[in-house]
């Protein structure tokens, strides 16, 4: 897949506060993007300048190689996190007034806009006004609103905030079957699993700068990224002195262990077999959660949390 959408070196400030500082990814076409991070980020503000909703201080947006112009803008689809449909309008009308202010003739932006609304499930609802709705609607709704003039890319902030798990699935096999179609899709979310199971690369970004970037194999590392152990009847430190072993966390019985070398498995099998009667002995990926969390937040020298050192963040 070749790069669609860039964002090369971008960076804004307000005042002395640095927001997004020299943030480079690229989307692909075709490709599910995930974009996360902590609150204040600078997630929020590196999608609204991909919009041109934001000029930024430095750096720029491509799209296809080029610098982006606005008439692709204005062919981008994009679903805000502070909603922005209008309470009072009914959810088809409203449909077809966006598909109208995106240039499509009066009869296609109606028909687009009862065609999104069956594929969104909430068909029944065309001649509601929006306020009418409960919140998971109206979010469907307005991911219609994104895509009802056939947009060449998606940029969508928090879709899935407060959805039912029926509306997640309805709106992420949407997500999926719009990348399928070629459109790069990008979108922010505080939903770590959803984002793992969904997405085909992640970015993670922290402090306005792009700290992991890659697929979800990729961040959690090789298969052997720890090995999690299950020793019924161990005392509970059977581990903590082998030589070339951390132990990184545990539940119950269950200790989940980083090796230096990962040939040391059978020597720690053999420890387990002598602490008690091992249940269960695999080696697990680390989940993106996992990974977000040793990225983004760590303890530095003096005890306090800090954000990860910069890691690379091409396309």
């Amino acid at each position: 897949m070749t790069t669609a959408l860039q964002i090369d070196g971008i960076g804004k400030s307000y005042g002395t506060r640095r927001v997004v500082d020299g943030l480079t990814f690229g989307v692909r076409a075709g490709e599910l993007f995930g974009f996360v991070g902590g609150n204040g980020a600078g997630k929020t503000t590196t999608m609204r300048i991909v919009l041109g909703v934001l000029a930024p201080d430095a750096g720029r947006v491509c799209w296809q190689g080029r610098p982006i112009s606005f008439a692709t803008r204005r062919r981008i689809g994009y679903m805000p996190e502070e909603r922005g449909l209008y309470p009072r309008m009914k959810a088809a009308e409203q449909l077809r007034y966006f598909g109208e202010l995106h240039g499509m003739a009066p009869a296609a932006a109606r028909a687009a806009a009862r065609g999104w609304l069956e594929r969104l499930d909430v068909a029944g609802y065309a001649d509601a006004e929006v306020q009418s709705l409960s919140l998971g609607n109206q979010q469907r709704v307005q991911l219609a609103a994104a895509l009802v003039h056939d947009p060449v890319a998606l940029v969508l902030d928090e879709p899935f905030s407060g959805l039912d798990p029926v509306a997640v699935d309805v709106m992420s096999d949407v997500l999926r079957q719009t990348a399928a179609a070629g459109v790069p899709v990008v979108f922010s979310s505080h939903q770590l699993s959803l984002v793992e199971g969904l997405c085909d690369r992640v970015g993670i970004i922290a402090d306005g700068r792009l700290v992991a970037c890659g697929t979800v194999g990729e961040l959690g590392g090789p298969a052997g990224d720890s090995l999690v152990v299950d020793v019924r009847g161990a005392p509970e430190g059977w581990a903590d002195a082998l030589p070339g072993v951390r132990v990184l966390g545990r539940e119950g019985s269950s200790v989940r262990l980083g090796l230096a070398d990962p040939g040391d498995d059978q020597r720690v099998l053999r420890a387990a077999l002598a602490a008690g009667r091992v249940a269960s002995f695999a080696w697990e990926r680390r989940s993106l959660a996992e990974v977000f969390r040793d990225t983004v937040v760590r303890p530095d020298t003096a005890g306090r949390r800090t954000a990860g050192a910069a890691a690379g963040g091409g396309a």
